[in-house]
């Protein structure tokens, strides 16, 4: 990895230049600031207003200044530049900068973001976007290179690409590594000597699992992906060890003192937040375990029915039923049950929920929304399909359907609207789905994991296959870790 070299000389005290370097990615320029002061003052309208003594960079005009920052990695931008100096920081705080950025890395005919917002955290869509095209296709990406006469060129040297890659397929030809539009499709009976070869920013392990049937559920622990829980039919829920350098030990088995297992059902769902974890099961109980005690029991909250999804929240815990209730439980309480919402007709599948909405879809193929402040049901939608899996960030509500497609809606000022209907190429079940500024991650029953740019349509940059259909996924900093009926497969950076 090669450095960004920055040096500035301190013009007041006449002292000797400072080095200060951060490790970024191969392509990343060496940028020598010669005769700068990190305290540059700025004009009114934002740009760098060199004097007369001022030389080297910031003698520059502000577009070239813009344009030399356009090719640094987003990460350099936002977590060194400002250190180094406040007007280079000026410059890289445009706002029209960092939307040129992203619409570069998506390219210029996807829609992004899919829902518009003003206020809208470009710099971290920006990085969390560079760092997924870093990790899951075989070329570093920086975006602002390529012109837009150069994306046009690339897309149509890709649909060339898959014109020849649907010609091989006919013939036979599917052990092949199918790479189109920058995507890596890869087969699990190769799976792990192909990551190795084309995904060389990731480290692939599989936990030794240690459940004895398949496992419905995993979960990420802790913020930083360096441990997660996995739930299975099994009736046991395990907490695992990620950090880098091992290949996943397993800490705990959950349970409670006399009991053989952790539920006396199968355990379909898990949701957490900070030392808390829940488990929920088709004993219709939520069990809530102190993940820093140890997985310590803390409570058993009965709730009259299976328990399909979960969603923890800083004041409540919810739970969708498959007696087509959303529970709300204030886990501090003596009688913990606050409210019982029947917002369906049929099981509740998937919940996603902030301090305002809660968010629920239900195998009677409608989707709610209910209004926690002001406590009234807001709206219900009815859809085509019936929702296995959501995920809720900003104002875009991403979901995954039984029929194989993902579905997008806006919820603004309580009002939820769909927008599009995406074919990613599922056949089966979408049953996990994880959205991000940056990143969107889909899994399903017809046994892939595809890692997708989160714009419209969806731009599929990696396709893994596995060996059994795949039950769901987490995604924290960075680590992927996918479950299947007969294993629980990691990707996670190379430190």
């Amino acid at each position: 990895m090669s450095a960004v070299s920055v040096s500035l000389s301190d013009q007041e005290t006449g002292t000797s230049s400072d080095q200060c370097r951060a490790s970024q990615s191969s392509e990343a320029p060496c940028i020598d600031l010669h005769g700068l002061s990190a305290g540059q003052p700025s004009s009114a309208d934002g740009s760098p207003s060199p004097s007369a003594e001022t030389t080297g960079l910031l003698s520059l005009p502000w577009e070239i200044l813009t344009h030399i920052n356009s090719y640094i990695p987003a990460q350099c931008l936002i977590n060194v530049l400002p250190k180094v100096c406040h007007a280079l920081a000026t410059v890289a705080a445009d706002s029209t900068e960092w939307q040129l950025r992203a619409r570069r890395l998506i390219g210029s005919k996807a829609g992004f973001p899919v829902v518009p917002l003003e206020g809208y955290d470009w710099p971290t869509a920006c990085m969390e976007i560079e760092q997924l095209k870093t990790c899951w296709t075989s070329e570093v990406h920086h975006g602002a290179r390529q012109t837009q006469e150069d994306e046009e060129e690339r897309d149509q040297m890709r649909l060339q690409e898959r014109d020849q890659v649907a010609r091989e397929l006919e013939e036979g030809l599917e052990d092949d590594a199918v790479e189109g539009n920058h995507r890596m499709d890869i087969d699990a009976d190769e799976e792990q000597d192909a990551v190795i070869n084309h995904l060389e920013d990731l480290e692939y392990i599989t936990l030794p699992l240690d459940h004895i049937a398949a496992v419905n559920s995993v979960l990420h622990l802790g913020g930083e992906g360096t441990s997660c829980a996995t739930a299975s039919r099994d009736r046991n829920v395990k907490l695992w060890d990620l950090q880098a350098g091992s290949n996943g030990t397993l800490l705990h088995t959950l349970g409670t003192r006399g009991e053989y297992s952790t539920h006396q059902g199968w355990v379909w769902c898990l949701a957490s937040r900070g030392p808390l974890l829940a488990s929920g099961a088709f004993d219709s109980t939520v069990r809530l375990w102190d993940v820093q005690a140890g997985g310590a029991s803390t409570g058993l909250i009965r709730t009259g029915g299976a328990v399909l999804c979960l969603s923890c929240q800083t004041d409540v815990l919810l739970a969708g039923t498959f007696d087509k209730k959303v529970n709300m439980y204030d886990i501090r309480g003596a009688q913990p049950l606050v409210k019982s919402l029947e917002l369906h007709g049929d099981a509740v599948m998937c919940l996603a929920a902030d301090d305002k909405y809660i968010i629920s879809g239900s195998k009677d193929c409608t989707v709610a929304v209910y209004d926690r402040t002001a406590g009234k049901d807001l709206q219900r939608l009815r859809l085509s399909s019936y929702l296995l899996s959501m995920s809720y960030s900003g104002c875009e509500v991403w979901t995954g359907d039984n029929s194989g497609m993902l579905q997008c809606f806006s919820l603004q000022a309580g009002s939820l609207k769909a927008l599009s209907q995406f074919d990613v190429g599922h056949t089966d079940l979408v049953t996990g789905i994880h959205k991000s500024s940056g990143s969107l991650y889909t899994c399903s029953a017809d046994r892939t994991v595809k890692v997708h740019l989160p714009c419209a349509p969806p731009r599929t940059l990696c396709i893994l296959r596995r060996q059994a259909g795949v039950s769901g996924l987490s995604v924290e900093a960075g680590v992927l870790a996918v479950a299947s009926d007969d294993e629980v497969a990691v990707w996670r950076p190379r430190r």
